[in-house]
């Protein structure tokens, strides 16, 4: 059986790509269209997702989150800059490297000591820490649905019980 922080991972993934194939199928400048929101834009939202994704995944390899963070945003603003089919193959990269580290751990309930600058000292597990990715991930394609519901389009159906009706095999 899949552990359940793997199958929430799955998901995660799963949701992301279901959400870029809906922003492919809006107006093409929908993307980087500024609006009044949390965010200025869906293409910043999706940085930001992306980026924290990648901040993760470099904590659960070994770096220290400062040094994955000065990464990411060193990153930023080419990611920022990305067309949506550009965005889509990045997340699809980060997602195969995810999926290789985490086949590679042989106890995924392993503590790991994330040192976050603006939190404190935590030790915590690399599977807390992909929970923490979904629900971070979760939280703003909500953010992204919203905004498009604002621009005058609907979004798309992400919720973990369509991933589970979609699949049963897993």
């Amino acid at each position: 059986m899949t552990h359940p922080s793997l199958k929430m991972y799955n998901y995660h993934v799963w949701a992301n790509g279901v959400i870029i194939e809906r922003l492919k199928e809006l107006p093409q400048d929908l993307y980087h269209r500024k609006i009044q929101s949390g965010f200025s834009s869906v293409s910043n939202v999706l940085t930001h997702i992306y980026l924290t994704d990648y901040i993760w995944f470099e904590v659960i390899s070994g770096k220290s989150m400062k040094q994955a963070m000065a990464t990411a945003n060193q990153l930023r603003e080419q990611v920022e800059k990305k067309s949506i089919d550009e965005i889509k193959e990045i997340f699809q990269d980060l997602s195969e490297q995810y999926k290789a580290l985490l086949n590679s751990q042989e106890d995924i309930e392993k503590l790991i000591l994330v040192d976050n600058p603006y939190a404190g000292l935590l030790e915590t597990s690399i599977s807390e820490t992909l929970l923490h990715v979904v629900t971070h991930g979760s939280y703003h394609r909500g953010n992204i649905a919203t905004m498009l519901r604002h621009m005058g389009h609907t979004s798309v159906m992400q919720d973990f019980g369509l991933y589970i009706y979609q699949n049963r095999t897993e």
